[in-house]
């Protein structure tokens, strides 16, 4: 049954990966601006016949349908292009930037999934009193402020109490392990915060849900400890649509990550595609955002398959 759940979810994720490739293709060639009178305009004067001849140098003369099949062609053997200015394989460039961006959301996820997990517990545990009420505001707090507003009071607070702690630009954790890490704390936690917060909601309510079930009584009446009430029994079934949301929050993590980029100066995938569709970049644009929309894909995909099995009744539908 959980082949067969397997078996399903990959042909999914075929045609959906299919989709994102249409559409990526699609929306690219809909940003205002010629890509190949740029590329003129920045180095020598622009004529009609200059433009036709770098147009077909770099095959954007070709028809739209063309040059899909084209790309897709030479994506599934793992060639995503050329960098129109460059002239580098897009995927050289996109592999120098993708390391920071990665760290950057592992980092983000990593604090906001797994602090919103006890945080929410509490929560749960201390439902109706004053520190529920706390928590639930600090949690309204942390969903409706914008993580680029969160970084920016970062850097101003510590440029006030501690100067000397570094805050922007970036260091290879190879070349400095501290280092690295000390500047992607601040990116990560301005991050990670509104997750938190998020996902914090999200348990308690799950909390809330299955501590009012007859199991729970049961248990309580048999003489289990309440921590084992609350952090075996009551979790377990609380972690269902927690896990869920990871998986969706991974994705669109990356949107955030590409204006936490931006105020904290890191050298990521984030502004990478800023400075590609400033120069009108088509395959360095194409490229970094099908790998990043296929990422969000194969996440989903994974958090299906962990949901199935922490419910095996999802392998019965």
């Amino acid at each position: 049954m959980f082949l067969r759940l397997l078996a399903n979810r990959s042909i999914d994720l075929v045609f959906v990966v299919l989709g994102v490739s249409i559409i990526v293709f699609l929306m690219i060639r809909l940003i205002p601006g010629d890509a190949v009178a740029i590329m003129l305009g920045a180095n020598t004067e622009i004529t009609p016949e200059r433009l036709a001849s770098l147009r077909a140098r770099v095959g954007l003369d070709r028809p739209l349908v063309e040059q899909y099949l084209v790309w897709v062609g030479k994506a599934l053997t793992g060639d995503l292009g050329q960098s129109l200015w460059t002239g580098k394989p897009v995927i050289e460039e996109i592999g120098a930037n993708i390391g920071v961006t990665l760290q950057l959301l592992l980092m983000s996820l990593a604090l906001g999934a797994g602090l919103a997990v006890p945080a929410g517990c509490v929560m749960a545990y201390v439902r109706g009193r004053t520190a529920d009420v706390v928590l639930r505001l600090l949690t309204i707090a942390g969903i409706t402020v914008p993580s680029f507003w969160l970084g920016i009071v970062m850097i101003l607070a510590l440029a006030t109490l501690a100067p000397g702690f570094p805050s922007l630009g970036h260091v290879p954790f190879t070349q400095d392990p501290l280092g690295n890490l000390a500047r992607m704390l601040l990116p990560s936690l301005a991050l990670a915060l509104p997750i938190l917060a998020s996902l914090a909601r999200l348990v308690r309510t799950a909390m809330l849900d299955a501590l009012g079930q007859d199991y729970i009584r049961t248990a309580r009446a048999k003489g289990v400890s309440e921590t084992l009430v609350v952090y075996k029994h009551a979790l377990r079934n609380a972690l269902i649509p927690f896990v869920t949301s990871v998986g969706i929050t991974a994705g669109y993590l990356f949107g955030g990550a590409i204006v936490v980029e931006q105020v904290f100066a890191l050298p990521g995938l984030g502004r990478l595609i800023v400075g590609a569709i400033g120069e009108r970049n088509y395959p360095l644009i194409q490229a970094a955002i099908l790998l990043v929309t296929s990422g969000f894909v194969i996440i989903n995909f994974a958090v299906d398959l962990l949901y199935a099995a922490i419910d095996p009744r999802v392998r019965e539908r």
